[in-house]
C-alpha cells in the first residue's frame, strides 16, 4: 500500500440507539479529515465482502466490538474502537482521544495487534453444524431446573477431566476479561495463543481454571443434561444442549486485529478499567 494513499475506513455502530448515531454523525466529519470513509454500517448485519476498506472504526462498547468482528466474519480489518459505552477493554479508545489518534493513523504510525478467534461447532449422530465464529467464549450453562451437571471435558480427543458445576466458559485471552473473569478466571494478555478453561461454581475446590495452548482441540460433553441445558458463544444462546451433542473449539483462521497507537498499552488499559490506581500509603 502506497504511503501516498489515503487510508480508507469503514465505520461500524449500532444506529438503532440514538446517542450511538449521534456520536457517528459528529464523528465522521472529523474522521473524513484525516481518512477516508468508504461505508458506514449501523446495524451490524450487512455484507462487507465486497467493502474495500484498509481499516474498521467501531463505535459503541465492547458489545459493540463483538458484534463488528461477527459481521466480519473471515475478512477481519484491524480496528479501531471508540468506547462509547462504561467499561471498554476492547473499545479503549475515548471519543477525546479519537482526533488525537487520527493523524498518527494517517501516517501508519500504529501497529496491528492480532488476537486469537476460535470457532465453535456441534456434531450429533454423526452430522456437524456450520461452524460458528467467535471470539470471546463457548459457555455451557446447567440451566433451568438450575441443578449441577457433569461435564466432560476432552483435548485432543483424550478426556481431561469431568466437572460436577454450573457450566463451563471456554475463552480466548480477550474473553479472559468476561465471562471467565467473573467466575475467577485468570487475566491473559490478550495476544497470547492459548484457551482458558473455567469451570462455573464447581463442586470440587481443586478444580480451578486452566490455561492450554490454542493448538489443541477442545471438546465438551454433557451426559446428563438439565432441560435447559444450552450453549452460548460470544454472550448469544445458540440451542439447547443434548445428551447426543459433542461441542468442538478450535482455533480459526481468522485472526481479530486492533489498531494500536503509541500512549495506548495493555496495561494501561487494565489499570484504567480495573481501577488498578491505588497507592501504597505509609503511616509512620
Amino acid at each position: 500500500m502506497s504511503t501516498s494513499t489515503a487510508q480508507r475506513v469503514m465505520i461500524l455502530a449500532d444506529g438503532t440507539r440514538e446517542p450511538i448515531r449521534e456520536a457517528v454523525e459528529k464523528f465522521r466529519p472529523i474522521v473524513e479529515k484525516h481518512l477516508e470513509v468508504v461505508a458506514v454500517s449501523l446495524d451490524f448485519c450487512e455484507d462487507l465482502s465486497s467493502c474495500d476498506a484498509d481499516l474498521a472504526i467501531v463505535m459503541g462498547g465492547d458489545g459493540s466490538i463483538l458484534r463488528a468482528a461477527h459481521q466480519m466474519a473471515h475478512r477481519q480489518l484491524p480496528v479501531i474502537g471508540v468506547n462509547l459505552g462504561n467499561l471498554g477493554f476492547l473499545a479503549g479508545l475515548r471519543p477525546n482521544e479519537l482526533e488525537t489518534m487520527l493523524p498518527e493513523v494517517a501516517a501508519r504510525r500504529y501497529r496491528v495487534i492480532e488476537h486469537l478467534m476460535f470457532e465453535c461447532n456441534v456434531t450429533r449422530d454423526g452430522k456437524s453444524n456450520e461452524p460458528l465464529l467467535g471470539l470471546n467464549e463457548v459457555t455451557v450453562l446447567a440451566g433451568p431446573p438450575f441443578s449441577m451437571i457433569d461435564i466432560e471435558l476432552y483435548v485432543d480427543g483424550d478426556l481431561a477431566t469431568t466437572y460436577s458445576c454450573d457450566g463451563l466458559i471456554i475463552s480466548t485471552p480477550v474473553g479472559s476479561t468476561a465471562h471467565s473473569l467473573s467466575v475467577g478466571g485468570p487475566i491473559l494478555r490478550k495476544n497470547l495463543q492459548a484457551f482458558l478453561v473455567s469451570p462455573i461454581n464447581p463442586h470440587t475446590l481443586t478444580n480451578r481454571p486452566v490455561v492450554d495452548t490454542a493448538d489443541r482441540t477442545y471438546e465438551v460433553v454433557v451426559p446428563q443434561p438439565n432441560q435447559g441445558t444450552s450453549l452460548v458463544i460470544d454472550g448469544r444462546v445458540q440451542g439447547s444442549l443434548t445428551a447426543k451433542d459433542r461441542v468442538r473449539i478450535a482455533r480459526s483462521t481468522a485472526r481479530f486485529q486492533m489498531v494500536e497507537v503509541a500512549g495506548q498499552g495493555y496495561y494501561r488499559t487494565l489499570r484504567e478499567k480495573m481501577g488498578w490506581g491505588g497507592r501504597l500509603k505509609i503511616t509512620e
